[in-house]
């Protein structure tokens, strides 16, 4: 398996952490102890504390941004190519993303945590566009 499969894998595992150990252990426990009913958690997420709350666009931007990753990484893999610049890419993609969700999620957003949040996500995008160029350069 190449490296940007295994950052894709660890992106996806990241996505569903965020979503087991935020926001279904935040349900869970006001479901088991009788303080909220199965039915008590609205879509939109204006309900609840609010590192859930930051939990839950947190876990939506994980989603937003997933098929992107996954496109480039699958070019990447389709079309045979190995490159370090490549791994280097995915690897910060996913380390960014790391960073910028428990940015998101740990802290109260304020202008300068907002600003260090985008940062994380252009350094994203960055390598997105990055890994998409290398593979159109080597297109025939």
């Amino acid at each position: 398996m190449t490296f940007p499969l295994w950052m894709l894998l660890g992106f996806t595992v990241w996505t569903a952490a965020i979503l087991v150990l935020t926001i279904g252990t935040y349900r869970f426990s006001h479901i088991l102890t009788g303080r909220a009913g199965m039915a008590s958690f609205p879509a939109d997420g204006r309900e609840g504390a609010a590192w859930y709350q930051r939990a839950m666009r947190a876990h939506a931007n994980c989603i937003e941004n997933l098929p992107l990753f996954t496109v480039v990484v699958f070019a990447l893999y389709a079309s045979g190519i190995s490159s370090s610049a490549a791994d280097a890419m995915a690897g910060i993609a996913l380390a960014a993303r790391v960073c910028q969700s428990l940015v998101h999620i740990c802290t109260v957003q304020t202008d300068r945590v907002v600003s260090v949040r985008f940062t994380f996500f252009f350094a994203q995008l960055a390598c997105f566009m990055g890994m998409a160029g290398i593979v159109l350069s080597h297109a025939r």
